[in-house]
């Protein structure tokens, strides 16, 4: 199998003739979980292996807010301006008022702990789905050696207003489901693991359909190493932007690669904002950093209640 193309013929309508990313911020050890704050015109993110959150502002530019930080990952705010976050220290996801006030949102399933919450969305209705790979309990700077509780790795939903994690695929469905996100009319999840991204149709009563492939073999250069997938996002087109191997991979709603951004470092997430939601934030590794688009954010209440 060849590389993948750096441009394809369906990303200068959303990016522009020549995509430059600025950078904003650099001497991160490994950069993650970026999640724009309406109310501040900030964005929050993660410099995971440095166990350390940020807060970057045009008027303040990167200000570090909290060290050490249970290894957080993936982060997004809620409806009322409270910060989610996927703690892998802790195998937990918490919530973080904005007076600082830290809760509990799930940490276990039926009475066994999580692996490692990884990347969290929250829904219209209210509902908070996670992801929980077992990435936080190996030997490695992004996590804590330990054993696991659980022996698969799952997706997980909390309902509105609180309640029990409910696990919502086969105990079998996934390697090591990471970044997920939802399509501007919350119809389809998307969810991706270690070599491509998967689509669930998402029913009314909140249950998924069973699982169908959107792209797979994502960065597989013909080594037969997979381009483990990580964040992404859902733009208000209904296309997929996921980080993976080369940079940020562009996927259609029918499943095409529209084309791959190429990024200068390792890319793991990404998340617009800005005042019309076209500025995309890019977590590369050592740099946080910033490309302006033509296509906006899906209008899901994870980018801010003003969109809602």
């Amino acid at each position: 199998m060849s590389a993948p193309p750096v441009r394809g013929t369906g990303l200068e309508a959303l990016t522009g003739p020549d995509p430059e990313p600025e950078t904003l911020a650099t001497g991160f050890v490994f950069t993650e979980g970026p999640a724009w704050s309406i109310t501040e015109n900030a964005l929050y993110f993660s410099d995971i292996q440095d166990d350390a959150r940020w807060r970057w502002s045009a008027d303040e530019g990167a200000q570090l807010i909290m060290r050490p930080n249970f290894i957080g990952n993936g982060m997004v705010f809620d409806r009322d301006g409270s910060l989610l976050v996927c703690e892998h220290v802790s195998s937990s996801v918490v919530r973080v008022r904005r007076d600082g006030a830290r809760e509990l949102v799930a940490f276990h399933y039926q009475g066994k702990y999580l692996n490692s919450p990884n990347d969290v969305i929250t829904a219209a209705d209210g509902s908070i789905w996670f992801t929980d790979p077992d990435y936080g309990r190996w030997d490695h700077p992004v996590g804590v050696a330990r054993r696991r509780d659980l022996d698969f790795r799952g997706l997980y939903r909390v309902p509105p207003g609180g309640g029990a994690a409910e696990l919502m695929v086969a105990e079998d469905e996934f390697e090591q489901p990471n970044g997920l996100c939802m399509a501007p009319d919350e119809s389809v999840l998307y969810v991706d693991d270690l070599h491509g991204i998967k689509a669930f149709e998402v029913r009314p009563d909140g249950t998924l359909g069973p699982a169908r492939i959107l792209h797979w073999e994502m960065g597989d250069d013909g080594s037969g190493v997979p381009g483990e997938p990580d964040g992404m996002k859902c733009d208000e087109l209904g296309n997929v932007w996921c980080a993976a191997r080369g940079g940020i991979w562009v996927i259609s709603p029918r499943g095409e690669l529209l084309g791959v951004l190429e990024t200068p470092e390792v890319t793991a997430n990404l998340a617009w904002g800005g005042p019309d939601w076209r500025d995309l934030y890019l977590c590369t590794s050592t740099s946080l950093r910033r490309l302006r688009t033509r296509v906006a954010s899906a209008p899901l209440p994870y980018h801010g209640s003003a969109r809602l």
